[in-house]
């Protein structure tokens, strides 16, 4: 099960859940019940292998892309 992050917009306190993909998202506090919305985090991508870059399999003639 994923691990959602949220923030309250009344409070400010951020709080972790972990719920399934299928459920609707938080709605309320569990601190003041104002309400709150869900923290998008950037998700790191490392690209591994040979075919990402120009420089990789070239051709002799040295043409570039």
């Amino acid at each position: 099960m994923p691990l959602y992050e949220y923030e309250c917009e009344t409070c400010g306190i951020r709080f972790e859940r972990k719920q399934r993909m299928a459920d609707a998202p938080l709605r309320t506090c569990p601190e003041c019940s104002g309400p709150v919305h869900r923290v998008i985090q950037p998700v790191g991508i490392v690209f591994k292998g040979s075919g990402f870059y120009c420089t990789d399999h070239r051709t002799s003639s040295g043409a570039t892309l």
